[in-house]
């Protein structure tokens, strides 16, 4: 479909995916909406674009994904590659302030830096829709189902622990929220999974996640748990 409001994305997709496969597209604009439902009407079909190799009709986009041995995700699949890339990015964003500030990678700043910094990421997808958070929260957290608001407050609290952290800033005041959330979490999701043996989708990177609930949201909460021991202990305790 390429009309004045719409260019179709799967179109160009699939043009591209067979262009790569070594084929010569043979394409076939719709440029109105009577054009479109002609042919959806033709050949039977409720969406498109429709691929042909030679006189065999492959199907959409997705179908022609099959048609090459591409993986198809289904729609509730679940899959870690939102927290793998927020972790990755964090890691390297670590590592890239200790070369600066320090002059090397390999520094204790970094690995803090890298758990304040993922914190504050995995807020951030939190509070990109609180509501919809919240209500997948409900599913697991404790406290959230005793005391509902918590689950508003959470991403907030997050937020606000690992940005202190990433300054160094107000460590009496940011290590005992980091330390909280992060014990709830731990034992909600440690009772959730591993007690219950539910099967559920982790709020971690937000409401419309589908990140399986298990051992990356438990490494999120004991990384706050970490964080709000040793930053009190490194201040007050041994005066870094």
């Amino acid at each position: 479909m390429v009309m004045p409001g719409h260019l179709c994305p799967y179109g160009l997709k699939s043009k591209d995916l067979l262009e790569r496969a070594g084929y010569e597209v043979e394409d076939h604009e719709l440029t109105t909406r009577e054009e479109t439902d002609a042919f959806m009407e033709k050949h039977v079909v409720e969406t498109t674009p429709q691929t042909w190799i030679g006189k065999e009709r492959i199907g959409g986009y997705d179908d022609l994904r099959e048609y090459f041995g591409k993986e198809v995700k289904e729609e509730d699949e679940t899959s870690y590659q939102p927290v793998i890339a927020i972790f990755a990015v964090a890691f390297l964003m670590a590592l890239g302030l200790s070369w600066t500030m320090f002059g090397s990678i390999l520094t204790l700043r970094a690995l803090e830096w890298f758990i304040a910094i993922s914190m504050c990421f995995l807020a951030v997808q939190k509070l990109q829709d609180v509501e919809s958070f919240s209500t997948m929260f409900l599913n697991y957290d404790l406290l959230a189902r005793r005391l509902v608001r918590y689950g508003y407050i959470y991403p907030f609290g997050e937020a606000f622990a690992g940005v202190l952290m990433v300054a160094g800033a107000l460590t009496w005041l940011s290590a005992p929220v980091a330390l909280f959330i992060g014990t709830v979490g731990a034992a909600s999701v440690f009772k959730a999974v591993y007690i219950d043996k539910r099967e559920l989708k982790c709020a971690c990177v937000g409401g419309s996640s589908n990140v399986p609930l298990g051992f990356v949201s438990l490494t999120e909460n004991l990384m706050m748990m970490l964080m709000g021991v040793w930053m009190p202990l490194k201040v007050f305790v041994l005066g870094w």
